[in-house]
């Protein structure tokens, strides 16, 4: 476990790429197979901003947070013009969809890229995946729960690296509201929704980065930190946790995705 101070953490390292220009696509469906369902066709779709002329280049899938009720797609401006692709789908949301739906969503859109990104230019090996909040909690469901990306033809550990930020760890508030649990925004929860129930060994990289403990969310740090013990309990030794000082929930973003971003940079050299 480390602590970044505020400094360092604010060094968002700008590398000058002026030899690449950059497409982006936007509402590109990632279903597999055809879709009657409006809602899920509707938001199904993710956008794709990439290098052009650049071959073999890494992508971050990037998934938005929202608290699993909101939100949109993103591309966040730290992890823009670096060498490398991003991909940002938008899922299904809770109240017009129920779980497991925003995670088989998470896991479509992953496997999507595995499928498609080479035709971009893309290195099917070098495929990263973080999110914010919500969607820190969606990467590590997909990270842990093998049968997720299964589903549509992936292991979860071709992944180059998981990335989340400030990610619940344990069962998701908001499904503990659909399982209509007492308090859901204050009491936890761990069962087969939670990811340290979902602990294993053996995965790519894991970088756990969180807001300062003091200015997070309620136990997001803590939370965070009983995923790292329990997975280094069972023997995964490709976990770390980062604690970036002088951040909250929402500000963390912007240094989380210069980490991310130099992160990506040093595996891919």
């Amino acid at each position: 476990m480390r602590k970044y101070a505020l400094l360092l953490s604010l060094l968002c390292v700008t590398w000058v790429w002026a030899q690449l220009s950059y497409q982006t696509l936007t509402d590109v469906s990632y279903l597999l197979t055809p879709e009657k369902d409006v809602y899920r066709q509707e938001r199904c779709k993710l956008d794709i901003y990439y290098p052009e002329g650049k071959e073999a280049f890494a992508t971050v899938v990037w998934f938005h947070g929202g608290g699993l009720t909101g939100g949109e797609k993103e591309l966040p401006r730290e992890l823009t013009e670096r060498g490398f692709a991003v991909v940002s789908p938008n899922y299904r949301l809770s109240h017009r969809a129920t779980y497991p739906a925003y995670i088989e969503d998470t896991a479509e859109a992953i496997a999507w890229v595995f499928r498609n990104i080479a035709s971009y230019g893309g290195d099917p090996d070098k495929i990263f995946v973080g999110g914010h909040s919500a969607g820190g909690y969606l990467v590590l469901m997909a990270a842990l729960g093998k049968e997720y990306l299964e589903k549509f033809g992936v292991d979860a550990d071709q992944v180059a690296g998981w990335l989340p930020v400030s990610g619940q760890t344990f069962t998701h508030y908001t499904i503990r509201k659909e399982m209509g649990l007492p308090n859901p925004d204050k009491i936890p929860w761990i069962d087969r929704y939670a990811l340290a129930h979902l602990a294993r060994n053996g995965t790519p990289p894991i970088i756990l980065l969180t807001g300062n403990r003091t200015l997070e969310m309620t136990a997001r740090y803590e939370e965070n930190a009983t995923l790292y013990a329990v997975l280094q309990g069972v023997g995964n030794q490709s976990v770390r946790l980062y604690e970036l000082e002088g951040f909250d929930h929402g500000n963390v973003v912007a240094p989380a995705c210069c980490f991310i971003a130099d992160y990506i940079s040093k595996q891919t050299k």
